[in-house]
């Protein structure tokens, strides 16, 4: 009698396939899945939405069938971690995650279940990794073996030159030194260089294999307008573009968070605020209501929106200006993940410009090198604010990458004007000295335009501003016109405003050759004025609807098939306590609705089912396509 032969284990395009249901990987992730498998440390870079998860959760099946234990993911948030742990359960892999959630007993038992190699992935935060009773359990698992992978998501949080720096990551460097043995894989959506290497060295990982993919989302569209009336240009935008969609609005302050929330909730939207100033169990059910409804707008704080995996939003506006490039990359970033379009809407002025220049500059806590570091950083989304180029090739530029027009930005659709600037840069730069010069003191934006406007105000009488040369010679120009040219002298480093002496203007160096006349300056001519956020191009039709795209092709039968899909899903995510998306995305849905399938047969192959959730939902969603209506 011949004895039956082992099954042969797993390969990582089979876990794809049959636990994950994709046909084949994307960009590098089967050369960064193979390199782990096999124990190498990696530094991913990889954009939201492009897959960074499987890079470490396909390993970590592969080498725990293997023999080799569980993998830990050191993941920032705890609501991230119970989303994730669900969708693996719902593809059929063990997984679990210890944070301040649970119960001692629960605690407990699942470090038993880790002991027994039950796990395939544990989910945990940085707090809890350098807890001595974590470290205890990590020291057993590896006495045991049963130790396999870390990945640490978010991995630029290590970095004090990131976007959204956490110290306790900073204790991570740990797991090199206690575990020497065990490989690591460190991802990321955004990393200038110096973030980069500053990841590297925090985490011990100089010769970690790197993988950058291209920072490049084609399929959102960046606009970047003046702004005049911020909340007012925000409501145009969404009621214009993506009425009934979900969305993200960024602005800096809780006040400001909560009244941008309520002015589109009286104008009919669904709108949420989120803030570091809510009760964490508010917060927490504003998210679970975000990511469960459909066309939520939530408008926050940049204490929103990590870790965020809803697939569908379909714009992300920013009411004011972020810190840097990586911060707005990333938060941009959360727009289209299921790759149809989207758009990154930001506002910004002369205030904006002010408000980020003086938090760095009266920062307490930092170092002047650091804040060299950051005013640089500002300086560079300054740029890519007023550039006259591609926001795609600017953007992309930043990160090391080359790439030609998108022909999608606002740029690209309705390049803008510009104009010979010099005379007017000249006159305003003229008269930030001559005020100085005559006061010995120096004066803010508004004072300025009131002198080269020949505005007789009862500050300019007082100080006999307006005895001054530059008095009136300005006043072809209108005040927004004038906070145009300045702000761009600001961005392009002839004017700084100092935070300690009351936001007044002071001249840099590279103001002097616009004042000898050596060098010519040419600005945008949207500095002139008119509608900033009006579009040549913008007729009707233009509109980004990501729904209408991706259902045009769809006949009436697959359209109510698809309907009745999203319901079904609706019921049964509600059941699991998940997102819907994390039961079936919209893709996989509307490719069942478009086949019409007869048996469980006809949904092999389909992007999005795996073998177990054909087996847990197969005669659910082939019942619900042959209902009739």
């Amino acid at each position: 009698m011949s004895l039956p032969h082992p099954t042969p284990p797993l390969s990582p395009l089979d876990i794809l396939g049959q636990v994950f249901g994709y046909s084949d990987f994307r960009g590098p992730q089967q050369a960064i899945v193979e390199h782990v498998v096999q124990g190498g440390d990696a530094l991913v870079l990889m954009p939201t939405g492009g897959g960074k998860s499987l890079c470490y959760q396909i390993p970590a099946i592969v080498r725990q069938n293997a023999g080799h234990g569980v993998t830990v993911v050191i993941s920032p948030l705890i609501a991230l971690m119970h989303d994730q742990v669900g969708a693996l359960h719902e593809a059929g892999v063990s997984a679990a995650f210890l944070n301040s959630t649970q119960t001692q007993e629960e605690s407990s038992a699942l470090e038993k279940q880790l002991l027994r190699n039950e796990l395939t992935l544990l989910y945990a935060a940085p707090e809890r990794i350098n807890t001595p009773r974590m470290k205890g359990l990590l020291g057993s698992l590896h006495e045991r073996g049963l130790l396999s992978l870390f990945a640490i998501d978010e991995a630029h949080c290590v970095s004090q030159w990131g976007h959204d720096f956490r110290p306790e990551y900073r204790s991570l460097s740990l797991l090199h030194e206690t575990f020497p043995d065990v490989p690591r894989i460190a991802l990321t959506a955004t990393a200038d260089a110096l973030t980069r290497q500053d990841m590297i060295e925090r985490l011990k990982l100089e010769d970690a294999r790197e993988f950058v993919s291209s920072f490049d989302r084609p399929n959102i569209r960046y606009t970047i307008v003046e702004k005049t009336d911020a909340t007012r240009q925000l409501l145009r935008f969404i009621e214009s573009e993506h009425a009934g969609e979900a969305g993200i609005v960024y602005c800096q302050s809780r006040k400001r968070v909560e009244e941008v929330a309520g002015m589109l909730e009286d104008a009919g939207l669904k709108a949420m605020a989120y803030h570091a100033g809510l009760d964490s169990s508010l917060r927490q059910q504003r998210q679970d209501r975000f990511l469960r409804e459909e066309g939520m707008v939530m408008v926050a704080t940049i204490a929103f929106g990590m870790g965020i995996d809803k697939p569908d939003v379909r714009f992300v506006a920013h009411l004011d200006m972020p810190k840097n490039i990586e911060g707005y990359y990333q938060e941009t970033g959360r727009a289209g993940r299921d790759g149809l379009p989207a758009n990154a809407w930001m506002a910004y002025g002369l205030q904006d410009v002010v408000n980020q220049r003086r938090m760095i500059d009266t920062s307490e806590a930092a170092s002047e090198e650091f804040k060299q570091v950051m005013r640089g950083k500002l300086d560079a989304l300054l740029s890519l604010a007023e550039d006259t180029r591609c926001r795609r090739v600017s953007l992309l530029h930043y990160f090391g990458e080359d790439s030609q027009p998108c022909g999608n930005c606002d740029n690209c659709l309705a390049p803008p004007k510009v104009w010979d600037a010099t005379e007017a840069a000249r006159k305003m730069l003229s008269c930030i000295y001559r005020v100085q010069q005559a006061s010995g003191i120096s004066f803010g934006a508004g004072h300025l335009m009131d002198i080269l406007r020949g505005k007789a105000t009862e500050k300019v009488l007082q100080h006999s501003h307006d005895k001054l040369s530059t008095f009136g010679i300005g006043a072809d120009l209108a005040e927004v016109q004038w906070r145009g040219v300045l702000r761009q002298l600001i961005a392009k480093g002839m004017v700084r405003v100092d935070p300690d002496a009351f936001n007044t203007l002071q001249l840099l160096p590279d103001a002097r050759q616009v004042l000898k006349g050596e060098v010519s300056v040419m600005l945008r001519e949207q500095a002139l004025g008119g509608s900033a956020d009006r579009r040549k191009g913008s007729k009707k039709g233009t509109k980004t609807s990501a729904r209408g795209l991706a259902e045009a092709s769809l006949n009436a039968g697959a359209l109510e098939r698809l309907a009745r899909l999203k319901a079904w899903r609706a019921e049964v995510a509600r059941e699991h306590n998940l997102p819907a998306f994390v039961i079936f995305h919209d893709a996989t849905l509307r490719a069942i609705a478009e086949r019409a399938p007869q048996s469980t047969a006809d949904l092999e192959g389909i992007s999005g089912i795996g073998v177990k959730k054909l087996e847990a939902y197969g005669s659910e969603v082939l019942r619900v396509c042959t209902t009739e209506a």
